[in-house]
Order: C-alpha cells, then structure tokens, then sequence
C-alpha cells in the first residue's frame, strides 16, 4: 500500500462524494468509534469474551480499512505526507529497536 496514493484517493472521494472532510475533532471522535469496533471483535473473537451472535459476521478487516480511511482524512486535513512520515518511522524503529526484540527474553 502506498500510503501517498492512498490520501490521494481519500481526498479525491471526499471532494467527489463526501462534499467536504469534517472537522479535525469530529474526525478523531470518528476514529475512537472505528478503533473500539476493531477492539470488540478482537476482544471478543480473540480474547476472553464470548462473541455475541450479533458479531459473528462483522468483518475485521472492514473495520481495519475504516480506521485507515478516517487517519488518512486526519493526515489529509492536517498537512501530514503519511508516506513520509511511515518511512521516517520505519528508518528510526530499524535503528533503534535493531535488537530490542530479539534480546527480549519474554519472547523467546
């Protein structure tokens, strides 16, 4: 996935669909409600709850993309390049952590 194309096809959608982005703070309210949908199926797929019956179909991967489309609305409306910002991560977390997780004796 490039993330660079893909704020390119989210701000084409809003503008031909979506009329305009909402504001920064509906957005991230927006978000909190995509990412608790994706902790109830996890948690209770995954986890310790049962499901409910009214879950057993919600898809996962659909609530995934969901909290993708609204953080590339936020980097959008808030002038973040995503891409370069995931690679400037990326570059860091490969320098730092080189061998934090292989030395970490909880995961061996």
């Amino acid at each position: 996935m490039n993330l660079k194309n893909s704020q390119l096809e989210v701000d084409t959608w809003i503008k031909e669909h979506g009329v305009r982005y909402f504001n920064e703070l509906t957005n991230m309210a927006q978000l909190t409600e995509e990412v608790g949908e994706v902790a109830r199926i996890i948690a209770r797929r995954y986890g310790e709850q049962s499901e409910k019956e009214s879950d057993k179909n919600k898809d996962l991967g659909e609530e995934l993309a969901d909290v993708v489309f609204v953080v590339l609305c936020l980097a959008n409306q808030t002038g973040i390049d995503l891409q370069a910002a995931f690679d400037k991560k990326m570059d860091l977390k490969s320098v730092r952590d080189k061998d934090r997780h292989k030395n970490n004796e909880k995961l061996k």
